[in-house]
């Protein structure tokens, strides 16, 4: 996604989708000898370029509308990923809207918001994307209204007999939601080629769809979530209830890092929805874990008595899930 700004165009400014954007970045850096780098956004992209563009020596700087990044996990884990950055080296500057983009001295790039003008080398634009659905509008085929994606079954079949569609252009199944959106990763993409392949070349396979298993690492922090937020969860029609507990990635006694880990479930059932993690150690672990529990719809008493692999260099007799569940569980009891 582009914001639509003056000189968005201009020579130094990009986005990054693939390897040959990599790879024209990197030769602008080094044949303009590049000293400072700003980023519009505060998403995965943001956060993984930051700490790219800072560890090959740039000055670097995001700029976000907002007040904290990665806004889809809790304000408690973007104040974490926020003291990462910073503690880095990278600027962090919230609550600007850009407004234009104008050339500077001797080929540098001036960014104009609407709080003053942040002088740079280079622009990497970080602001989200949406579904590339051009060809499949061109011969029909169906458009999520909700997703702007291409319409798709469970075989990743479209709308028009004879055509198929996968990876981030087309929606998926999210199985704790039971609806149909999109979720641009490319794990999904990947499984959702291979089906549309088996059912194209006459083998019959179903894609059963996905949770929303997302994780990325900016420096030294792991940064992960699974299913639905308490405002998606409320959104699709549950009664979410949520716990945000502090632990360590080792058992207490060998002070590891410190870990956090969030879990969404419904108030009336029970049932998981959704999970969130952040830490400089473990945290895609148990994403992974409470990944596959809302696969096969656990609810907080199963996660409470999960049998987990134990030894203290990886965590407590009593796993951070397992607390975290009964913490939940006491919460909507007692309320």
């Amino acid at each position: 996604m582009m914001p639509g700004i003056p000189g968005e165009t201009l020579e130094g400014v990009f986005t990054m989708k693939n390897l040959t954007d990599a790879i024209r970045i990197k030769s602008f850096i080094r044949d303009r000898h590049c000293r400072r780098a700003a980023i519009l956004g505060a998403g995965y992209i943001a956060m993984e370029m930051s700490e790219a563009l800072k560890r090959i020596g740039l000055q670097t700087t995001i700029v976000y509308r907002g007040k904290l990044p990665v806004k889809k996990w809790d304000g408690e884990f973007s104040k974490v990923v926020l003291e990462e950055i910073t503690r880095n080296g990278v600027e962090f500057i919230p609550g600007r809207k850009p407004m234009a983009i104008d050339k500077g001295r001797e080929g540098s790039l001036q960014l104009v918001t609407d709080g003053g003008v942040i002088e740079t080398d280079v622009i990497l634009m970080g602001l989200g994307v949406t579904p590339e659905v051009d060809l499949a509008k061109s011969v029909g085929c169906a458009i999520g209204e909700g997703t702007g994606a291409v319409q798709v079954d469970f075989t990743q079949k479209t709308s028009r007999d004879g055509i198929w569609s996968a990876g981030d252009c087309c929606e998926v199944f999210h199985r704790v939601s039971r609806r149909w959106t999109s979720i641009p990763l490319g794990d999904i993409a990947n499984k959702q080629g291979r089906i549309a392949g088996s059912n194209i070349g006459g083998r019959p396979a179903r894609f059963e769809g996905a949770v929303g298993a997302t994780a990325f690492r900016v420096f030294d922090l792991e940064v992960a979530a699974c299913g639905l937020s308490e405002k998606e969860a409320l959104d699709s029609g549950f009664n979410p209830e949520s716990t945000l507990v502090w632990g360590t990635s080792t058992a207490r006694s060998m002070g590891g890092p410190r870990l956090g880990l969030k879990i969404v479930a419904d108030r009336s059932t029970g049932k998981l929805l959704g999970a969130q993690a952040a830490g400089r150690g473990g945290a895609v672990r148990k994403i992974d874990v409470l990944s596959a529990c809302l696969w096969n719809g656990f609810d907080l008493g199963e996660l409470g008595y999960l049998d987990l692999a134990y030894a203290p260099p990886f965590g407590g007799a009593w796993d951070l899930i397992h607390i975290a569940a009964q913490e939940l569980l006491r919460e909507i009891a007692s309320s």
